[in-house]
């Protein structure tokens, strides 16, 4: 029986060159341009209000934005990084509330994670029962615990008397009130933390676990020495995500507390203090500075969390 002949390629050559140049460059850049307009859609998004803001940053607008402003550089920077009653105070608190909420954020969402990381009776209730706070939007949540701190008829200081505790100022004292919002913030996203820590624990292998349990390792050993080791680069992923949205955090501070964080600006944060210069004292330039400082700090943030994050997968 004769061999088969290999298909001439003659035909195939003479369809490639016949394709005109583009249709071969859109070809083999394809994955490209389908995503260009999505890319070109988002890039406008964000690189317009920065730098729009930018801009602002370096005027003395205020009144209004479309009134006559003057370019005065970097004026607005200096007069805001030498500002330590206001600004500076604002970024203590920031790292305050953010450094605080996440530490708590992460430890219980980690413990609770490890309980609901093994199957158990009712387990689908528990998980429904601690995501709970995650449904309702942060403002509704902020009312809820303004009520329930209320000093005269909320519920925490009724049952504080139920034990022999005297009513305490929760949301209105001057030295208790960022503690209190941080409380609130711990309660509503800990269990945004216990979904990532939970999938994290549920992709891991079983064998290092075992082996571990055959050398008559503890339970606190494995944790430290097996399951915290690999679940690393989870666990930074959940302060990377929660981190930079408790930076964020707005709309919490401002149902409890409102205007410029209370009388005394006990829980003024660098959020709360620009959207207070936008809106109550139409300080643009002033409040674009803010901004974009603080866009700056959270960049910062995001850099060191993700060079950190590589480090650890560069481990494994």
């Amino acid at each position: 029986m004769p061999a088969a002949t290999a298909p001439s390629e003659a035909p195939r050559a003479t369809a490639i060159s016949d394709t005109p140049r583009w249709a071969r460059w859109a070809n083999d850049h394809r994955k490209w341009l389908f995503a260009a307009p999505a890319m070109a859609f988002v890039a406008v998004l964000i690189i317009f209000p920065l730098g729009w803001t930018l801009y602002l940053s370096l005027t003395d607008s205020r009144g209004s934005v479309r009134a006559d402003s003057n370019f005065i550089g970097i004026q607005n920077y200096l007069d805001v990084l030498t500002d330590t009653d206001r600004f500076w105070p604002a970024v203590m608190r920031t790292g305050i509330f953010t450094g605080v909420a996440l530490l708590f954020q992460v430890v219980l969402g980690m413990a609770i994670a490890l309980l609901l990381w093994r199957p158990f009776k009712g387990e689908k209730w528990v998980r429904v029962a601690i995501l709970l706070p995650l449904v309702a939007t942060p403002v509704a949540v902020g009312m809820m615990w303004r009520l329930i701190f209320d000093p005269n008829i909320g519920m925490a200081n009724q049952m504080l008397g139920w034990v022999g505790i005297g009513p305490q100022p929760w949301l209105a004292g001057q030295n208790t009130a960022l503690a209190t919002t941080i409380f609130i913030d711990i309660w509503q996203w800990t269990p945004m933390v216990v979904l990532i820590l939970l999938a994290g624990l549920t992709s891991l292998s079983d064998e290092p676990q075992e082996a571990a349990m055959i050398d008559g390792a503890s339970a606190w050993q494995r944790f430290r020495h097996v399951t915290l080791p690999l679940l690393m680069p989870t666990v930074i992923v959940a302060v990377l995500l929660r981190g930079i949205d408790a930076l964020k955090t707005f709309d919490i501070l401002y149902a409890t507390k409102g205007r410029g964080g209370g009388s005394f600006n006990e829980v003024e944060t660098l959020n709360v203090y620009a959207y207070g210069l936008s809106f109550d004292y139409n300080e643009y330039g002033r409040s674009s500075t803010v901004l974009i400082l603080f866009f700056m700090l959270i960049i910062g943030v995001m850099w060191a969390l993700t060079a950190r994050r590589k480090k650890e997968e560069g481990r494994r």
